[in-house]
């Protein structure tokens, strides 16, 4: 039972000075340049802004993903604790604040962030890295002594690798879940620079420790996906009884709320029984 939280820039459309230019101007408009450079330098500071951000925010406890304007952090659930469900929520939150921060400081709007859960299917690495061979050349070439111990730390040192994958994210439904929701904004209920909770992950009402919107119900009819959302307004830091607040559900009651079932255990063990 995984979490994934999924986090994008608003757009908005912002009015530059235009620099008039005819069609018999033969020669570069020097404030023409000027205003080109100042809108790419713009267009770029924007994004590093935001994976500094999320670069502060992230940890072994929250480890994240950036592609330019988008960022994804992901965290399996607990069994039996609820206290790894409440620690994503809280960190999801800190990362929210600290882009809304800095977007606001820049003059932008914001980014919307969604947090769901969802089941994944395991899966590895092996057998996918090609560095990995190379890495058990170098090891071999050190224990043969055909290579000195300098040449293959220098040598280990300039790997690169040639593909990459981060096996929690794949087969992965909260991550897909949070995706679809967050690119689907307005039209699926999600609007503006806003931070969406999955409400699977809590038992209602949770009102002494989160500040809550009204309930969203959102789906994907093509891709046969739905939840209820509620956006956070704010979600104070205070202190809480060990494990994190009463209304925080562990991994186990998460998937008992996702299935419908409460022997989902006993109907994912069979699922995976050979026949």
């Amino acid at each position: 039972f995984s979490s994934s939280v999924q986090s994008r820039f608003v757009r908005r459309a912002i009015t530059h000075p235009q620099c008039p230019l005819s069609m018999v101007d033969t020669i570069d408009h020097p404030l023409c340049a000027a205003e080109q450079r100042r809108r790419t330098l713009t267009a770029l500071r924007r994004p590093r802004r935001f994976h500094e951000a999320v670069a502060k925010h992230s940890s072994s406890y929250f480890p994240t993903l950036v592609m330019n304007d988008g960022a994804v952090s992901y965290r399996d659930l607990s069994f039996r604790s609820r206290s790894v469900t409440y620690d994503f929520i809280s960190r999801a939150w800190s990362l929210f604040e600290e882009i809304s921060r800095v977007e606001h400081q820049d003059g932008y709007p914001g980014a919307r962030m969604v947090l769901a859960s969802g089941f994944r299917m395991r899966g590895r690495k092996a057998g996918l890295e090609a560095s990995n061979d190379h890495l058990k050349s170098i090891l071999k070439r050190v224990s043969d002594k055909s290579i000195s111990i300098e040449r293959a730390i220098h040598e280990a040192s300039r790997m690169r690798p040639r593909f990459d994958i981060i096996p929690k994210l794949q087969a992965n439904f909260a991550f897909t879940k949070a995706y679809v929701a967050e690119s689907s904004g307005s039209k699926g209920g999600l609007p503006g620079a806003n931070f969406y909770l999955d409400l699977s992950l809590l038992k209602l009402p949770a009102t002494d420790w989160i500040d809550l919107g009204p309930t969203i119900p959102w789906s994907h009819e093509a891709l046969a996906l739905s939840a209820s959302f509620a956006r956070v307004k704010s979600l104070p830091r205070a202190l809480h009884l060990p494990g994190g607040p009463d209304s925080v559900l562990s991994g186990f009651e998460v998937a008992q709320s996702l299935a419908g079932d409460r022997n989902v255990l006993d109907a994912l063990r069979a699922a995976h029984k050979p026949k």
